[in-house]
């Protein structure tokens, strides 16, 4: 635990229950201001755009102005945003409220680089664990959200103004929050005179291919699924909308409450194992949705995809971290952050059309193969890579091969030199 890792778990609780707000409240919304039903889930469209468009440009600002400016700024542009999405909502405009979802939706991207920071707020040993505690505070985010998003029992237009106005105050807060935040060993490195490797060279690593894989199918599987789970329960097996908002809640949950434990099991066991059992786990997922209809087979399908999505993610970025050096980590992390939300949104998108022609059952067929590939890729790189870099970094510095009075059998095992 230090300093940095205590304001991002804040500022990751405050802005996962933002999100939910939006994401509770959006359809709704949209469909309250909207012309045509078809437009209805435009809000919640474009705020997953605005993630996946932003996530290089936040990358590149992160580096230009610093993690501590940078969260702040974005923070404070989506308490702005929020402003704007409450004035909308009292002038009836659509376009608007869109635009102050959009702006959300790109501080996302930034909000989406808490656990790198986490990562690089520890020793390299602990940076699995790091990367966990950060997500935690998406527990409390999901816990919070739902409750922000009800206000009283109003059914005018306060009933979707008031919910702005808390998003606003707790942006406000998160961009306070994140002025505290404290200069990092990579920072510190990033300013060295090391020339970086070219792009190419990095993402020509085994490593570095597994990592982004994991993040773009495990991240568009979630969202594929997540998104089609209450269209499916409402409108083609006649469930209450209480019942599906209460999968998806169970579902929110499960993906970040693994974290308490995901990290250390990582550190125990390995990277590659705890991949392999989330691929394992998402498998037994598509299983569950294959067995019945009924709210129990709905539930216990997206509880495991949550727990399966959390170990891939956390996998990955373990990984992920690993493989570059300071100077090369923005490019290297832009890079699988398009990647990542890219195809989220490619997912968001299309998961409506998908369950309307197609059905549940096909869109549960159509992620075995993305299942498949992911073991695939663990496969490649069965031998642990973090195993030779967690021992390295467990000595002691007088200790390590290569250190002074110190012999070594072969090089030093430093992955992304």
């Amino acid at each position: 635990m230090n300093r940095n890792l205590a304001i991002l778990f804040a500022c990751q609780l405050l802005c996962v229950a933002s999100s939910i707000v939006i994401f509770t409240l959006g359809g709704i919304v949209g469909a309250h201001l909207a012309a045509t039903p078809a437009l209805a889930t435009l809000p919640l469209s474009v705020m997953v755009v605005g993630t996946a468009l932003a996530t290089v440009p936040a990358a590149a600002f992160l580096q230009r102005v610093g993690r501590r400016l940078g969260f702040s700024f974005a923070a404070l542009a989506a308490a702005l945003a929020s402003l704007v999405a409450a004035y909308a909502l009292e002038r009836g405009s659509l376009a608007l409220f869109s635009f102050g979802a959009f702006v959300i939706g790109a501080n996302n991207a930034f909000v989406q680089q808490y656990r790198f920071a986490g990562a690089e707020s520890v020793a390299p040993a602990a940076a699995s664990r790091a990367i966990s505690f950060v997500l935690v505070g998406a527990i409390g985010g999901a816990l919070l959200g739902p409750r922000l998003a009800v206000w009283g029992d109003d059914s005018g237009v306060a009933a979707y103004t008031v919910p702005m106005l808390r998003l606003a105050a707790l942006y406000g807060v998160v961009a306070v929050l994140a002025l505290g935040i404290r200069q990092t060993p990579s920072d510190i490195a990033r300013a060295s005179h090391r020339a970086p490797r070219p792009l190419r060279q990095i993402v020509r690593q085994p490593a570095y291919i597994v990592a982004v894989l994991a993040g773009v199918l495990g991240y568009g599987l979630m969202t594929l699924l997540m998104t089609a789970a209450p269209l499916s329960m409402h409108r083609a097996d006649g469930h209450s909308l209480a019942a599906a908002a209460a999968v998806i809640g169970a579902h929110v949950t499960a993906m970040y409450a693994p974290s308490l434990v995901s990290g250390y099991l990582i550190d125990r066991l390995g990277v590659v194992r705890i991949m392999t059992s989330g691929c394992v786990i998402l498998a037994v997922a598509v299983a569950a949705g294959f067995m019945g209809r009924e709210v129990l087979h709905y539930g216990a399908s997206m509880i495991l995809l949550g727990v399966g999505w959390n170990f891939l993610y956390v996998g990955g970025t373990s990984l992920l971290v690993r493989t570059y050096r300071a100077t090369e980590r923005t490019r290297a992390q832009a890079l699988n952050e398009f990647s990542v939300f890219g195809s989220s949104a490619l997912a968001s998108l299309l998961s409506g059309t998908l369950i309307h022609f197609f059905g549940w059952d096909t869109l549960l067929v159509a992620a075995l193969p993305l299942i498949a590939a992911m073991l695939l890729g663990l496969l490649w790189i069965r031998d642990d890579p973090l195993a030779g870099a967690r021992q390295r970094d467990s000595l002691p510095d007088a200790a390590r091969p290569g250190a002074a009075g110190v012999r070594s059998a072969g090089p030093p095992v430093k992955p992304a030199e």
